[in-house]
């Protein structure tokens, strides 16, 4: 598999980055290697191995959920430098409509 400069160009155009000549072939050279490896990583796992999201097991010490009381609409408003109709009010951005 090879990627070509005119593919990173178009690469670059759709994520509307303005890359020299240099930085073309630079990075044709980087995103070719980076395609290349993750080609042979699909080679070398064969059905027996599990895809998996990290190279080691992760474990998490996490208390168990246990339902508490929220707060109540007028608690969750009560700091709240203006609400209007039970909801934060803000100001308008940018003169957009409401």
């Amino acid at each position: 598999m090879s990627i070509t400069r005119d593919e990173v160009a178009h690469l670059a155009r759709l994520a509307r980055l303005d890359l020299s000549e240099d930085e073309l072939a630079q990075m044709a050279g980087q995103l070719d290697a980076i395609l290349n490896a993750v080609a042979r990583v699909s080679e070398v796992a064969g059905a027996d191995v599990p895809p998996m999201s990290h190279a080691v097991p992760l474990t998490n010490v996490l208390r168990e959920d246990e339902v508490r009381p929220g707060l109540t609409p007028e608690q969750a408003l009560s700091g709240a430098p203006a609400a209007e109709d039970g909801r934060f009010r803000v100001p308008r951005i940018l003169g957009e409509a409401p």
